[in-house]
């Protein structure tokens, strides 16, 4: 896809209004939409965010994020930031101001939150990218992005099985996995590849 077509895309995107119900991103020039995820999924999302302190930081679902030099507005199910660089307002964060972004895996994103998003958020120099995988009962906390484009990637990978004590050092906080559940009768995958 040319530059010229990226950008005709990402201006469609901005005044797509998806059916209720629906949630829709741009990632690297395509458009994806998503059902509305599953319980398991929204209870991790909240109990993420409830560990979070308020105090130094906010913890916003539904943000889009604009990633400079990219088609893509992604949308993680959770972003960290602290307040004080927030803007006024707006509907795209800039990916710079952002401390954290989290993805539930579902059943239908395990490619596309392993690979696609990864190199996104990498890509956009966000310095910490944890997946929470409740098909594979583990967290993958994801640090030091490098490279640009499709090549960008975490140099730093760390695997946390469900009920572990995940320590997210550049928050300087630990968050409590027990609570988190799983995804049944969903077959497992190979992600991360190490």
């Amino acid at each position: 896809m040319t530059a010229v077509d990226e950008r005709g895309m990402t201006r469609y995107f901005e005044e797509l209004e998806p059916p209720e119900g629906v949630r829709a991103e741009l990632l690297r020039g395509e458009i994806v939409m998503m059902a509305s995820p599953d319980l398991v999924h929204n209870i991790i999302v909240m109990l993420i965010g409830r560990q979070i302190p308020g105090d130094r930081w906010y913890a916003i679902q539904t943000q889009h994020v604009d990633i400079v030099d990219e088609a893509s507005e992604p949308v993680p199910d959770l972003v960290v930031v602290e307040p004080e660089v927030l803007p006024a307002s707006g509907r795209l964060l800039p990916a710079q101001l952002i401390s954290m972004v989290v993805e539930v895996v579902s059943k239908t994103s395990v490619d596309r939150d392993f690979r696609t998003k990864r190199s996104i958020y990498a890509a956009g120099g966000v310095p910490v990218h944890l997946i929470v995988d409740p098909v594979m009962a583990q967290c993958v906390l994801l640090t030091k992005p490098v490279g640009e484009g499709e090549k960008a990637d975490y140099k730093g990978q760390e695997k946390t099985k469900f009920g572990d004590p995940l320590s997210i050092s550049a928050l300087g906080i630990e968050l409590d996995t027990s609570g988190f559940g799983t995804l049944p009768d969903v077959r497992p995958h190979p992600w991360p590849l190490p």
